[in-house]
């Protein structure tokens, strides 16, 4: 209503100039001092958005100059003049509205970020699949919502994910992501080589665990070199395939598999391999949305490990599992929740923000409901994207 009230403000009008009948008139700087709209704005299905304004005043301020012979007619040119002006105005009103949806609201959209960079590793594309469309409570628009390797852009996972379904209606917008929106950037994430190893050494590991893995490969340092047990121990993680992603009612989690190596560092020398093992772990991740920005927070919950080799080593790694959990825990989760703190943006105009955001679970997608904050009018908003002014940033 206030983005509409400032269009009708700003309404300009041609002198008027002519005769009726013996009286002379011209009406010149007309300008709107005083506006109130009582208006009505719904969705019309397979339509649009209909703006109905009822019952509303307008006071205007012009000069004027009149040329006539009797007083007493005085009240009958005014009438004249108040309904020619009243026609004119009207003329104005729709294609004022008309620039203001077509044009304006077209540059205010074009501030959304529709395919672009998150970092160095991966983007992200928001770009629209089909038309909106209109239904009786609400704008419906399918986005692509999809990560990509800035290396190969091409190199896309598949989306089997099933589409979201959104029944709420107490928030001003909804945002649904299925688990082909987190599995995106997850794939990306891997084919773009983002940390796929991790080399821990002995100065980054527990004393206990390091304790504990010269106790387990004893024998296996000794049959190789015993001089080796002098030096410093380390562990290699690698990740051997792209996380997945599982959306259920009670939460979401992340699946990681990775293959760990034990080794030893002799100085100057190549590292020596140990063991070799598989390492399955289970984030819990909790998802929240600040302003316009989505992040994810991932939390340890399940691990195991067992043996590439044998049954039997499988059987000598359990009393590893807890220490290297525990390992995971304070040195390997908090550089992961460092770097997905900062989260990723969301497609949203400049300086309009998410608050009072609530996020729902469902079976295979979420769902996030929230209210907008107009940091600004919609006018100063277009405007500073007209000045090339953005405050937009991955």
């Amino acid at each position: 209503k206030r983005f509409v009230e400032e269009e009708l403000s700003n309404i300009t009008m041609p002198e008027m100039r002519g005769e009726e009948g013996r009286f002379q008139y011209t009406i010149k700087d007309v300008k709107i001092t005083e506006l109130n709209l009582t208006s009505d704005l719904r969705f019309q299905p397979d339509v649009g958005l209909l703006f109905e304004v009822q019952n509303s005043s307008i006071t205007l301020n012009f000069q004027r100059r009149i040329l006539y012979w009797l007083l007493r007619v005085y009240d009958l040119i005014g009438a004249f003049l108040t309904t020619g002006m009243r026609f004119l105005l009207n003329k104005q009103i729709c294609p004022a509205l008309n620039h203001a949806a077509l044009v304006l609201v077209n540059q205010l959209l074009e501030t959304i970020p529709v395919r672009t960079e998150v970092d160095s590793y991966v983007g992200i594309d928001y770009s629209l699949l089909s038309d909106p469309v209109v239904t009786e409570t609400s704008l419906d628009m399918d986005f692509r919502g999809m990560f990509y390797n800035l290396k190969n852009e091409n190199e896309v996972l598949v989306n089997y994910a099933m589409n979201p379904i959104v029944r709420e209606y107490d928030r001003m917008i909804y945002l649904a992501l299925s688990e082909f929106f987190f599995d995106s950037g997850l794939f990306s994430y891997f084919k773009g080589g983002l940390q796929k190893q991790l080399l821990l050494d002995s100065f980054q590991m527990p004393k206990d665990l390091e304790m504990l893995l010269r106790t387990t490969y004893l024998g296996t340092i000794m049959m190789l070199n015993p001089a080796l047990m002098e030096h410093p121990l380390s562990l290699e993680l690698e990740v051997t395939s792209p996380p997945r992603s599982t959306i259920k009612t009670s939460g979401a989690n992340v699946a990681v598999s990775c293959n760990v190596k034990v080794l030893v560092l002799p100085p100057g020398k190549p590292a020596v391999q140990l063991s070799s093992m598989t390492m399955e772990g289970k984030f819990n991740a909790k998802v929240s949305m600040k302003g316009k920005r989505l992040a994810i927070h991932l939390d340890l919950r399940r691990f195991k490990i067992y043996s590439n080799q044998s049954a039997l080593e499988s059987l000598a790694l359990i009393p590893l599992q807890g220490p290297l959990k525990t390992m995971l825990q304070i040195s390997v989760v908090p550089l992961i929740n460092n770097y997905i703190k900062r989260g990723v943006q969301i497609p949203l105009p400049d300086g309009i923000d998410f608050i009072e955001e609530v996020v729902e679970y469902h079976n295979g997608y979420i769902i996030v409901g929230a209210n907008l904050h107009f940091r600004t009018g919609l006018r100063e908003i277009i405007e500073r994207k007209l000045s090339g002014e953005t405050d937009n940033s991955i």
